[in-house]
């Protein structure tokens, strides 16, 4: 059995990344589930990580193009599984470490350097802890972290592997 060549599964780590992007809308617009700062860059390097795997598709590089594709598919799977990380460790917090509840992303951005609302995004707050939706016992955040650790080496290894 021989494997989709790079452009298909390309298109499949794009389509996947538009379905997680699918859900997250639904949870926030049917669901009523709110996003906090965290769950938000979530979504911007879920975005991003698409946009990378849409454009490698329809570029379908050869040589050196196939390695930048690979290096920056790494690059968003990463930042995005840190910031799930972090999420994820907020939301196991013991009640009496977690943060108090802070003011939202838009305000932080427009009120704040941007150093400085990078700093108490991550600082997390009350509502980064909450729990507000769980599958199979697993929050958002750690399902966003599984599949984009899951499409990040996927994007690289089919970026970087030789094809006949």
């Amino acid at each position: 059995m021989t494997l989709p060549g790079r452009r298909v599964l390309n298109l499949a780590g794009f389509l996947c990344c538009v379905g997680m992007m699918g859900f997250a809308l639904y949870a926030q617009h049917v669901l009523l589930l709110d996003p906090c700062p965290l769950c938000v860059l979530q979504r911007v390097a879920v975005i991003g990580l698409g946009i990378v795997f849409l454009i490698a598709a329809l570029h379908d590089p050869s040589g050196w193009g196939r390695r930048v594709y690979a290096v920056l598919l790494g690059l968003f799977a990463a930042d995005g599984a840190t910031v799930a990380g972090w999420h994820v460790r907020l939301q196991n917090l013991p009640p009496s470490e977690v943060p108090s509840c802070g003011p939202g992303l838009d305000y932080m951005l427009e009120n704040f350097p941007l150093g400085e609302a990078m700093r108490m995004v991550f600082q997390g707050s009350g509502e980064c802890a909450e729990v507000a939706w769980s599958f199979l016992g697993l929050s958002m955040p750690a399902w966003v972290f599984i599949g984009v650790t899951g499409l990040g080496i996927a994007g690289i290894w089919n970026n970087l592997r030789k094809t006949a």
